[in-house]
């Protein structure tokens, strides 16, 4: 059995520890250089263009990420509980 709680956090973590590392990425300048790395790596053309680094949108990200993360954490803890009975 899966802990449902620890398990949303353990992916909520994850997920928003995700999007911290590319909030810094974004503030040091490093976004778009990544974003043209991987795009190329996938033999895509990136039409994307990083903005500029904004506090409170990347603050925004990184909390509803973990948020989001949180609940697919616990739905997929319950659904592996009731399936694993």
């Amino acid at each position: 059995m899966l802990n449902k709680n620890k398990t949303g956090l353990a992916l909520g973590s994850l997920t928003g520890l995700a999007h911290l590392v590319w909030s810094v990425a974004i503030f040091f300048g490093w976004g778009q250089a990544y974003l043209d790395f991987i795009f190329n790596l996938h033999t895509l053309n990136n039409p994307l263009v990083v903005g500029q680094f904004d506090l409170y949108r990347s603050i925004l990200l990184i909390v509803v990420t973990a948020i989001i993360g949180y609940i697919l954490g616990f739905i997929f803890a319950s659904i592996w509980n009731k399936v694993h009975k």
